[in-house]
């Protein structure tokens, strides 16, 4: 049997899909025969490595994603932890980074609104978003473009649909420069008790469509996603879609009315492949078949084939199984909104998917063969070369620390990100505890009085480079530490893979390594990750990407009353830093910076003493003890006390302490520390505890005037009113002027 074969199949074509000679053959072997040009694209779809993990499935399945907390881990289209009190956090970050190089505007928007449709899928209503930005270099020629149109996306669709955006990262290097990322997070809450999934299950049920009309943008979006770049990119611009926020705050509305009213049997958002994963998954996760009649399905455009509707990427759209008994008041919910609202098909008995387009069957295929069978790949790696070690006395110094300090807070990768947060909408929805700019983003529980949740993303690609094992490990502590530095116990995290071509042995090794990092640190801090996504071929012309794992995590402060914040300490308090002094310069941001160098390992992750330092900060923070805090990363010592002067607005008179080497005690990243402040009456108290508890400390000075001072070993005097100029010009000058500014001198 040959169905409606509407073009001949050829190797280009096949090519042109995607697909492998060797995949193809796979497909004739499943089916018996030669598949129509619907069914190539069905199989394209399904099979690409943005929708099937063909090449990192077997080590997904290493990582941690169970605990007590966890009510549902990967498989859906989000992970769900318990927070108590019969509610649930539903959260996700996913990448969108192919679309967003292309069309920065568009690509970025419609990451946010696809993440945001992922939480609210499950019944949740979203109440936070954050945003993971990497790009090239600020002198190369397309940066500030893509960092205009990739920022505007983010507020444009965020700020319009509603969700207070309240953390995130953005960072500069050449590595990026033909392939930039945009990682995007959403975070919702829901009842534990009204979790919806996409399981489809009952036979002869109507499958119905909802949201917005189907167009031509997208079509062939996650091939796409799956490809690395050459000289045909501006030819994939008709790829990313297009997205409409006021449609999916519609959306929102009518899914969570419906919702409420008990028709929903299964829900799936419409996301990457569209019609086709959306559907094809429903069936499948059920043990069901489909039948879908695209002429039921609401068109924006005329002419518009079968091939185009199951493969469209347009956006605001959902696909569910309903309750029969309750269509006219399903319809009805959904006309209200002014969204449509179409049964385009029904689940069967038969494990089929079958697709009917002006009365011909254009796709005949078994459900569960096209996800289940999908092609898994134990592709061939390579552990990662190491960078030899490096004592930190090989490191230059510096002349004048006062002025190295000045220089780092005004680079690219230390300035203020202000010019960025800004132009999103932060305090929506009214729960918004801690803009951006400290070390997690801290929104109220509504309906709760003092539960609130904290958030976080972060990721060391440096590190990654050097060493994938210690920097997986570092991204998961450092996401861990930002939510403990607020008080919060963490939860859960989720992940976003981002590498290269996984086709070459030295990438894949990258990946491995990272993996097994991520779990091992997952493991050890109790923090599963619970949903995620992969995103590989992040390369242009052979150059791939730096690997890039970033971590999101979530926390829960049972009082929101108890948070520390990064700005709030007060003249007299003393300032200690706990955890150690500073003694690795390896892969430092100081180097990079003042010397342009990336020599040596990344700084080492001692998971143990990650979760001794973590709970014990946790503890002083909720017993009332501290009255500021911050953990250590980027920059060490010395910048994580100037950024907490600039937060607050007061200087420090400090001594760091007694080191052969001043720049590592200075500028050292070692792991697991923390700057707190602590009243004077408090203080003995607290270092009584710090020494019980096994957590190494130093009383560093104290809190007051308007300079940071230096005294000790290193002897210099920064004013807070230049260590702001410095940090806050970077980035309006840089966006502003027609070249990239130079660090601050």
């Amino acid at each position: 049997m040959k169905i409606n074969n509407t073009a001949p199949i050829t190797e280009a074509l096949i090519a042109a899909h995607g697909l492998k000679p060797d995949e193809y053959e796979r497909i004739l072997k499943l089916i018996g025969r030669e598949p129509s040009f619907t069914e190539l694209g069905i199989f394209s779809a399904m099979w690409n490595e943005h929708c099937s993990y063909k090449s990192s499935k077997k080590w997904l399945r290493t990582l941690p994603t169970t605990g007590p907390q966890v009510i549902h881990g990967p498989g859906e289209n989000a992970g769900v932890v318990d927070i108590g009190d019969g509610d649930c956090v539903i959260f996700k970050m996913e990448s969108h980074n192919h679309p967003s190089y292309i069309e920065p505007y568009q690509g970025a928007a419609t990451g946010v609104g696809g993440i945001l449709r992922d939480v609210f899928t499950m019944g949740a209503r979203p109440i936070a978003a954050m945003n993971a930005l990497r790009f090239g270099e600020p002198s190369h020629t397309k940066t500030k473009h893509l960092v205009n149109g990739v920022v505007a996306g983010v507020g444009g669709y965020g700020n319009a649909f509603g969700v207070p955006t309240v953390g995130g990262e953005v960072e500069f290097n050449a590595r990026y420069n033909g392939n930039c990322l945009v990682n995007a997070f959403a975070a919702g809450i829901a009842k534990t008790d009204a979790i919806f999934l996409s399981e489809a299950k009952g036979v002869g049920l109507p499958i119905v469509y909802l949201g917005a009309k189907t167009g031509r943008d997208g079509v062939g979006g996650a091939t796409m996603a799956s490809a690395e770049f050459d000289e045909t990119i501006e030819e994939k611009r008709p790829t990313v879609q297009v997205g409409d926020p006021f449609t999916e705050k519609c959306l929102l509305e009518a899914c969570l009315e419906l919702m409420k009213t008990g028709a929903v049997i299964a829900i799936q958002d419409m996301g990457a492949a569209g019609l086709t994963c959306s559907a094809v998954e429903m069936g499948a996760r059920g043990g069901l078949g489909v039948e879908l009649i695209l002429d039921n399905v609401p068109i924006r455009e005329d002419r518009m084939t079968a091939y185009e509707m199951m493969l469209s990427e347009s956006q605001e759209r959902m696909l569910m199984v309903l309750d029969p008994t309750r269509e006219e008041e399903a319809k009805a919910i959904f006309v209200k909104w002014g969204l449509d609202f179409a049964i385009v098909g029904k689940t069967t008995d038969d494990l089929r998917f079958r697709v009917m387009h002006q009365g011909e069957e254009v796709a005949n295929l078994p459900i569960k063969e096209l996800g289940d069978e999908a092609p898994e790949y134990d592709r061939p790696w390579i552990e990662p070369g190491l960078w030899n070690p490096m004592a930190s006395s090989e490191f230059p110094e510096v002349e004048d620390y006062g002025r190295a300090i000045l220089s780092m807070l005004g680079s690219a990768n230390l300035s203020s990100r202000r010019w960025v947060w800004e132009q999103y909408d932060t305090l929506i929805q009214g729960n918004s505890l801690q803009l951006p700019g400290g070390d997690a983003g801290v929104v109220r529980v509504e309906g709760h009085e003092t539960k609130a949740l904290a958030f976080s993303s972060d990721v060391t690609p440096r590190y990654c480079e050097a060493d994938a094992f210690e920097g997986g490990k570092q991204a998961v502590a450092e996401c861990w530490r930002n939510i403990t530095a607020t008080g919060a116990e963490p939860l859960a995290s989720t992940d976003n893979l981002n590498f290269g071509n996984p086709e070459r042995p030295e990438i894949m090794g990258q990946f491995v390594k990272a993996i097994e990092g991520i779990g091992a640190a997952c493991s050890a801090l109790n923090f599963p990750i619970v949903s995620g996504n992969v995103s590989l071929y992040n390369e242009t012309f052979g150059e791939a990407i730096l690997p890039t794992p970033t971590i999101a995590g979530v926390g829960i402060l049972p009082d929101w009353n108890q948070m520390a914040r990064i700005g709030t300490m007060q003249d007299g308090d003393h300032v200690f830093v706990l955890g150690g002094d500073g003694t690795h310069l390896g892969q430092s941001i100081y180097l990079d910076i003042l010397h342009e160098r990336n020599d040596g390992p990344p700084p080492p992750v001692d998971l143990a003493i990650e979760k001794r330092n973590g709970d014990f900060v946790r503890s002083a923070i909720r017993n009332g003890q501290v009255t500021s805090c911050h953990d250590l990363s980027d920059g060490g010592l010395a910048i994580a006390l100037a950024e907490m002067c600039m937060a607050s607005g007061k200087g420090m008179d400090v001594d760091p302490g007694d080191a052969e080497l001043p720049h590592a005690l200075l500028f050292g990243e070692d792991q697991a520390r923390y700057i707190v402040t602590v009243r004077d009456e408090d203080a003995n108290f607290f270092a009584i505890n710090a020494e019980t508890a096994g957590v190494p400390f130093r009383d560093l000075g104290i809190v007051g005037g308007d300079t940071l001072t230096l005294t000790g070993i290193v002897s210099t005097t920064i004013s807070v009113a230049d260590m702001r100029n410095a940090h806050e010009n970077w980035f309006p000058h840089y966006m502003s002027a027609d070249q990239a500014p130079m660090a601050a001198e």
